[in-house]
């Protein structure tokens, strides 16, 4: 899990939550989602950087060259990198689909445009 999930998490230790495991990967992306209410005398929880951070899903805001991320669809599924470049433009894949897409820069120094929905941020 990454660090800043788990402390996340921890500072909420006690509280009520309500938790969506539902997940789907196709069109219409979902992901598990964990919901604690924010009571009085607490504070929400706010990144650091007040990005959107989607992981993956079809809101890619958080994303600036440099964010390390994992590819979660073939063919590069589990692989891990750097954002490289961000493409402005539209960019027809396989599917023939046009969709927006990035380069990343895997940890051997290697390099492959895939489609933005295909990644999942990884958190420090």
């Amino acid at each position: 899990m990454a660090p800043r999930t788990f402390d996340i998490l921890s500072s909420c230790s006690g509280r009520e939550a309500s938790v969506s495991g539902a997940t789907q990967i196709r069109a219409g992306v979902l992901r598990p989602e964990i919901i604690v209410p924010v009571g009085e005398g607490h504070r929400a929880p706010v990144d650091r950087d007040e990005r959107i951070l989607d992981h993956g899903g079809s809101h890619q805001e958080g994303l600036v060259v440099g964010d390390p991320l994992r590819v979660i669809r073939a063919p590069y599924f589990g692989r891990i990198g750097l954002v490289d470049e961000l493409i402005a433009d539209l960019q027809q894949i396989e599917t023939e689909a046009s969709v927006r897409v990035l380069r990343v820069q895997f940890e051997d120094g290697s390099t492959a445009v895939v489609p933005r929905a295909n990644v999942e941020l990884i958190e420090e």
